[in-house]
């Protein structure tokens, strides 16, 4: 029997089955990757955001955010971001790349309201995300749906790296409709 990660078949469907898992179950390890972006002054950025959907068929997935995090300033700048994966039983990395698109306002209304009361309290933060503040909780929390946003990601690119005895790396790319090649890892 073939293990999913000798072919290229079975790893882009193993990759697309944890980005579905990472949605659907807050324990695994794709609901929480890192996100990278680069800031309006050309630093590298990376922080820890939660994956909401992921479509195999589009190529796309989603985050959410607060319309003024700093997060949103780097994306008006430069609207592309990667994801990073570990998923240590899989001994599975992957990485993504994607261009993104911010939506607010009234089309993620519909979102807005399938968010549990709890969670809606990351969005309304007053002053702004990284406003400083003269102590640790000189803030308030009022969850206002005009500061919800959706990060929209189109995935232009893949790589995964199975990390197992025997080390094996692939890339998938939209520009050569998804079709796989083997890296040297």
């Amino acid at each position: 029997m073939t293990s999913w990660f000798e072919t290229l078949d079975g790893t882009w469907e193993k990759v697309w089955n944890t980005l579905g898992r990472g949605v659907a179950d807050a324990k695994h390890p794709a609901r929480r990757p890192t996100l990278a972006t680069v800031s309006p002054d050309g630093w590298p950025e990376a922080r820890t955001v939660v994956l909401r959907s992921a479509d195999r068929e589009a190529g796309e997935v989603s985050l959410h955010t607060d319309l003024y995090s700093d997060k949103i300033k780097s994306l008006r700048g430069t609207p592309r971001a990667a994801l990073h994966i570990w998923d240590a039983k899989q001994d599975l990395q992957i990485r993504l790349q994607a261009e993104v698109t911010i939506r607010s306002g009234p089309e993620t209304k519909p979102l807005w309201d399938k968010i549990p009361d709890h969670a809606r309290q990351s969005y309304g933060v007053t002053p702004a995300p990284g406003t400083p503040i003269t102590d640790a909780l000189a803030y308030d929390k009022a969850p206002d749906p005009a500061t919800f946003a959706v990060l929209h990601c189109t995935v232009t690119h893949i790589d995964a790296v199975h990390l197992g005895a025997q080390h094996r790396r692939c890339s998938f790319s939209r520009a050569r409709q998804w079709r796989g090649q083997w890296l040297s890892p």
